[in-house]
């Protein structure tokens, strides 16, 4: 009877995906052009239907849930950065520990995400005396305490006990946030920019995943609403986009412009998608870039804003690497800011901004705070928005305090500003160091050139790939960079992200590379890259 039934549902699932494919064929034709439907966008709608057998479809699991009957959106899903790579790269470090001296490296040299502290960056002083003294308010008033905490640490901390509901971090508090975090977050915006925040504009989130997430259900109302994306772009959000029903719509950055954002790209790829019948609601700019690492000039932001004045954008505008600037000739300016000083009005453009105190000089990933700025929205829709952070009640307390606290750092006469000043500094410092010296050791390898990273945490260079290598991958039945990535893990212990997993331009193929590991390791990540490369060239050598 199983059987039957199986039988069953495979034709009709076979005659529903002829029909799907029937029907995107009319109104959803690729561009840019391309004679395989996998490949007509550097993350398909179509991969599942083509990657799964059909053969497969019918399951005899003795479980009511299995991957055939789950949200198919679910499986068009995928987040490279902890993807295939990053699972081998776990088993191997398990069997290290199990086998030492099993592999010829000692140790896994995690490359692949941007998770600071996770590679021995310490935290920022002043920021964890405030969360412990705010988690512990008991001991807040005692003589002891101001022998082991920086007074401006203990003054803060009151301040903030006191904004607290139950003055306790244990409590819910309003759905945007602690409303005196979000004064001091506004005052910190405004300071930045030199133009008015709005605290009511402020939702905290746990770090800026969340309300990208939010935003993506907000404007997605099915596969035909789109969102412009670029690529190379974070898989934060191709995922968000498959996972809320929506079309990514890809615009390129420029490589060869140091990673550019040209308007007449982002024209040519919206004109394609609304006469695919594709209605485009948002565009994502991430600025610094992530994987790219370029940092945008004003004079770009102001024509990007014009773009989404007169196209009717929503702009997101990604800047959680808004203090990872390392070139003296670029400078971090707010999306909010630029449309500003161009003289538009609060409700002139759309704008939502990004914050998150995982990236930075702090890297406090694991405390998962940050937040929305969401400016441009009628009181209707804002009510909308305020629902849906209604719905998961509030972010958690020791983030919102964090996220104050990096918007309002220790200032000039504060006890604790010299030491705050030297760990900040000390640590973009290194991170600009290292950025330098993994750029110069890629552009030094056979095949492969690499852009500056003018910010953010990451390098993402081009490899040039013979044909003997890509053939090799096919057989393997994986993409070429992928190929390369996992052959590097397994004979080094580097782990780095294949290109693939973040969109590139359809024929090339690339890696990201954190300039997170400790300083003192970057040799040791220099030398087994430079081995590998080498020896690799020279086996798939055409």
């Amino acid at each position: 009877m199983r059987r039957i039934v199986a039988d069953r549902f495979r034709r009709l699932f076979n005659r529903s995906f002829l029909l799907h494919r029937h029907h995107h064929n009319h109104n959803h034709p690729p561009f840019p052009a391309s004679s395989s439907l996998t490949s007509h966008y550097p993350f398909s709608p179509y991969r599942f239907f083509f990657s799964t057998p059909f053969s497969s479809m019918a399951s005899d699991s003795p479980f009511p849930v299995t991957a055939q009957n789950i949200n198919p959106k679910v499986l068009k899903c995928e987040y490279a950065v902890r993807g295939e790579v990053v699972t081998l790269a776990q088993n191997l470090q398990k069997d290290l520990l199990a086998n030492p001296g099993s592999h010829p490296f000692d140790e896994i040299l995690y490359c692949n995400i941007g998770n600071p502290q996770s590679l021995g960056q310490s935290p920022i002083t002043f920021f964890r005396e405030v969360l412990a003294l705010t988690d512990h308010p008991a001991i807040l008033d005692k003589s002891e305490t101001q022998g082991l905490f920086s007074a401006d640490a203990i003054e803060r901390a009151w301040q903030i006990v006191e904004q607290i509901p139950g003055r306790a971090t244990g409590a819910y508090s309003h759905s945007q946030g602690v409303k005196g975090l979000r004064d001091t977050i506004a005052a910190g915006i405004e300071e930045r920019d030199g133009f008015p925040a709005n605290p009511d504009d402020i939702f905290m989130t746990d770090g800026a995943s969340p309300a990208v997430h939010n935003m993506m259900q907000l404007l997605i109302r099915s596969e035909n609403d789109g969102i412009l994306c670029p690529i190379p772009q974070y898989p934060l959000y191709s995922a968000s986009i498959a996972l809320h029903g929506g079309f990514l719509v890809p615009y390129y950055l420029d490589e060869a412009s140091g990673w550019g954002l040209e308007i007449p790209e982002l024209k040519k790829q919206l004109d394609a998608a609304k006469s695919k019948g594709i209605n485009v609601r948002a565009l994502v700019v991430i600025n610094p870039g992530n994987p790219t690492g370029q940092v945008l000039s004003e004079e770009n932001q102001r024509h990007i804003v014009d773009f989404c004045k007169q196209e009717g954008l929503v702009l997101l505008a990604d800047e959680v690497y808004q203090e990872n600037v390392y070139v003296p000739e670029k400078k971090f300016h707010s999306f909010k800011k630029v449309s500003r000083s161009m003289g538009y009005g609060e409700n002139d453009v759309t704008l939502v901004s990004f914050q998150s105190v995982s990236k930075g000089y702090h890297g406090e990933c694991g405390k998962r705070g940050g937040y929305m700025e969401v400016t441009g929205f009628s009181a209707e829709v804002r009510e909308q928005i305020y629902k849906m952070a209604s719905v998961n009640l509030c972010s958690n307390i020791s983030g919102q305090i964090l996220a104050s606290l990096v918007m309002s750092p220790p200032k000039v006469g504060d006890e604790s500003y010299e030491s705050f000043m030297a760990e900040k500094g000390n640590i973009l410092a290194s991170l600009a160091r290292r950025a330098k010296t993994l750029e110069d050791a890629f552009n030094k390898l056979e095949g492969v050139t690499c852009n500056k990273a003018e910010g953010a945490m990451y390098l993402f260079p081009q490899i040039r790939l013979s044909q003997k290598a890509i053939k090799a991958a096919e057989e393997a039945k994986t993409a070429p960079d992928n190929f390369y990535c996992k052959r590097l893990l397994n004979a080094t212990g580097v782990v780095v992200v294949p290109g693939s997993g973040f969109g590139q331009v359809p024929g090339t193929w690339h890696f990201r590379c954190t300039i997170l590991p400790q300083e003192e390791k970057i040799p040791a990540i220099v030398s087994r890259l430079t081995e590998f490369h080498e020896k690799f060239m020279d086996e798939f050598r055409d």
